[in-house]
């Protein structure tokens, strides 16, 4: 082969790699005077190369059809679900151009570099056969926050960071601030002060930095000036910027010492987001909420934006409290259009509920009591968890007596007419790792005490969903948090986006077993929406089939113990100490409990796919189905097949990991995962049976005329 980075390749150099490896090709465009003549050519020497090779049959005839199908879709338009427009598919007849040396319209090399490696695959099929101890040794690149090192260095930016808390407070003009110090206090004993302060959650959120300035003095200065730019842009253009001095001392300013940009990724904003901000559109259609008229599911919702619905059984209980706020604003978080249309943000003394909350509180849940389908609510935000303990308690109460009244106006209606009950409770909070000292003994009587009384009436799961997204974040600290919510008898489940910097050959691997190991199980790694404002942190779908099937294989979960598994996550409070035993005894690295998946717009998660095209610049066309092991809105009877475009080309993914200092030949398989199919959900993410028959009736449910997306497949 070409000796060259072919990742920083032009047309010229792309041309000169099928000159070398595959001139048949060339050959063929160069005899065929049109682009349908050159496919049926194609179409015909791919039969015929692949039944002439009996060696690799399986993975040629697997590459043939891959090939095939891109071929079977040029030349047709087909609708993008997450834009709404007309997309032409022009694959083979780009490829044809530029193998004659006629292209005719502006085309990225990245296109034909992944053409290029589908017949590479075609010519030479590799199987992947992942090795235990390669994985192991690239997740012993990734520190936890519990090593003795990063506790040392953490300790060190704490110091930093007290001091610079201490000229803040000296600095407020306002006397209304409980943090304040006495006249004549000594460095000393402001020191001391702050330390204790910095052990509760409210200081962290009354010192949060919020400029850019701000924030790169609390860094020692370090950062870039390009960065501090781009953040000064997102402060004119009213972007929100939240950040507490906790999860700034995760962040490592020196040049030696542990990699944190999955960290960095997650507070710094990219130029693509700044420039997208005030123009990002809302991904999960159904978030879009218009009175009186039903949403992109289907469903008919509550006025206002309260609760968000997809499915039959489950709808997001928004408060409108702090709840609306979170510890910091994640550069890739997808209710960003909510922060941009302001009806999530930091304003805290806005946030508090008003008077009409209790009214608005008991027609919300009048909404769950009355709906025929509706058996699991979810409580978010922003975060779940910034909500005081006065206002959780009555949301949790609320829930209570809407539960205890669901189930007994059941006891009139005949088996076949009764509504589905509520069985599970969940709430959706990032503070174990943003904030862990949130975490009080008041909040986890809280969870205690509605745990006890839910489960008399028929719940029967108690999920506290977090976000850790390094293990970095594991921290002394959320360990406390951790152990204080599984001694309420809440189960910790992880949700991790799947970004760029968590996406490096061990990073996820690791993820899951510093959080196996203090008791918490993983539920999704999500694919990043594939939004222009996500440009830099989003990872393309191959990469995660690729950790899929070659990293978390090696916590893949005998069939025969899956049972034996579920048993013991239901059973929080000892979770950290069985779960750990149990991967021992079975030689698991870690438990593969979570599902990779992407959103679809208004059609759920999904990662059952095809890839049938490629845009101008390189981006794969995934035709996406259902997952169809789970109950959706009818409206899916009504959508034929669903396209997505990916954010960015695979070989753009791949130098991006380059300049991060990876070896992009550890990835070199990511070409050819180019279908996927949905993981089962494990057994404790289902729903538990009734002893009752519920009615198949949908109540909240308006289908209209609804035409999401048009049938132009073959």
């Amino acid at each position: 082969m070409v000796k060259k980075d072919y990742l920083l390749s032009d047309l010229s150099f792309c041309r000169e790699l099928f000159n070398c490896d595959f001139p048949q090709l060339i050959a063929l465009a160069i005899e065929n005077e049109d682009a349908v003549s050159f496919k049926k050519a194609l179409s015909s020497y791919i039969s015929s190369y692949v039944s002439t090779n009996e060696q690799d049959y399986e993975l040629r005839k697997a590459a043939e059809e891959r090939i095939r199908l891109l071929i079977r879709y040029d030349n047709r338009t087909v609708d993008e679900l997450s834009t709404g427009e007309s997309l032409p598919i022009h694959t083979f007849t780009y490829f044809w151009q530029f193998l004659r040396g006629e292209l005719e319209t502006p085309v990225s090399p990245d296109l034909f570099l992944d053409l290029y490696h589908q017949f590479v695959e075609l010519e030479h099929p590799h199987a992947v056969h992942p090795e235990c101890e390669t994985v192991k040794k690239q997740m012993s690149r990734w520190p936890t926050g519990l090593d003795k090192e990063v506790i040392a260095v953490r300790e060190k930016n704490k110091k930093r960071i007290i001091k610079g808390l201490i000229r803040k407070i000296e600095r407020r003009a306002s006397g209304h601030s409980k943090y304040q110090f006495e006249p004549d206090m000594t460095e000393d004993e402001k020191t001391a002060r702050v330390r204790e302060w910095w052990e509760t959650s409210r200081f962290h959120l009354a010192m949060a930095i919020k400029s850019p300035t701000e924030l790169d003095a609390f860094l020692g200065n370090s950062l870039p000036d390009e960065v501090i730019e781009t953040l000064m842009r997102a402060k004119r253009k009213g972007m929100p910027f939240f950040v507490t001095p906790y999860y700034l001392s995760l962040l490592n300013i020196e040049k030696e010492g542990y990699d944190d940009a999955t960290i960095r990724t997650y507070i710094l904003y990219s130029d693509k987001l700044v420039d997208t901000y005030g123009r990002i559109k809302a991904w999960e259609k159904e978030d879009v909420v218009e009175a009186g008229k039903p949403n992109a599911a289907g469903w008919l919702l509550p006025e206002g934006h309260n609760i968000h619905r997809r499915y039959p059984e489950v709808a997001i209980l928004i408060p409108d409290s702090m709840g609306r706020a979170c510890g910091g604003l994640c550069a890739s978080c997808q209710r960003m259009y909510d922060f941009q249309s302001e009806r999530l943000n930091f304003d805290f003394e806005a946030l508090e509920p008003k008077e009409t909350w209790d009214k608005k509180l008991r027609r919300l849940m009048h909404y769950f009591e009355e709906d025929t389908q509706l058996r699991d609510i979810l409580i978010t935000g922003g975060d779940a968890l910034m909500s005081q303990d006065s206002t959780l308690r009555k949301i949790l109460e609320a829930v209570y007596t809407m539960a205890v009244r669901k189930r007994k106006a059941n006891e009139k209606r005949p088996d076949g007419e009764k509504y589905a009950e509520l069985q599970r409770v969940r709430l959706g909070s990032r503070l174990p790792a943003y904030l862990p000292f949130r975490v009080t003994d008041e909040l986890v009587g809280i969870l205690r005490e509605f745990k006890e009384k839910a489960s008399a009436v028929g719940v029967s799961q108690f999920f506290l969903q977090t976000h850790f997204q390094s293990p970095l974040e594991v921290t002394p600290e959320a360990r406390r948090a951790i152990r204080a919510i599984r001694s309420a008898g809440w189960i910790l489940t992880n949700q991790l986006v799947y970004t760029v910097s968590a996406s490096r050959r061990g990073h996820t691997a690791k993820l899951r077993q510093t959080l196996n190991k203090e008791g918490v199980v993983c539920y999704y790694t999500f694919s990043v929406k594939g939004f222009m404002e996500n440009y830099r942190v989003f990872t393309p779908i191959g990469r995660s089939l690729q950790e899929q099937r070659e990293e978390k294989i090696f916590g893949r979960v005998p069939e025969e113990k899956k049972e034996e598994l579920n048993r013991i996550i239901r059973q929080p409070e000892s979770l950290d100490k069985s779960l750990t035993a149990f991967l021992k005894e079975n030689r698991l690295l870690f438990a593969s409990t979570d599902r990779s998946v992407l959103n679809l717009p208004a059609i759920g998660k999904s990662m059952t796919f095809r890839t049938v095209g490629l845009t101008e610049d390189g981006k794969r066309i995934l035709k996406f189905s259902h997952d169809h092991s789970r109950r959706h809105s009818p409206i899916i009877d009504r959508m034929a097949d669903i396209y997505i475009v990916e954010n960015k080309s695979i070989a753009a993914y791949l130098r991006e990991l380059q300049a991060m200092g990876e070896d992009v030949r550890e990835y070199a398989s990511i070409w050819n995962y180019s279908e996927g199919e949905t993981e089962p959900r494990f057994r404790i993410f289902e729903y538990p049976g009734y002893t009752f028959i519920p009615t198949e009736e949908m109540t909240n449910l308006d289908l209209g005329d609804k035409d999401l997306c048009k049938d132009i497949s073959a």
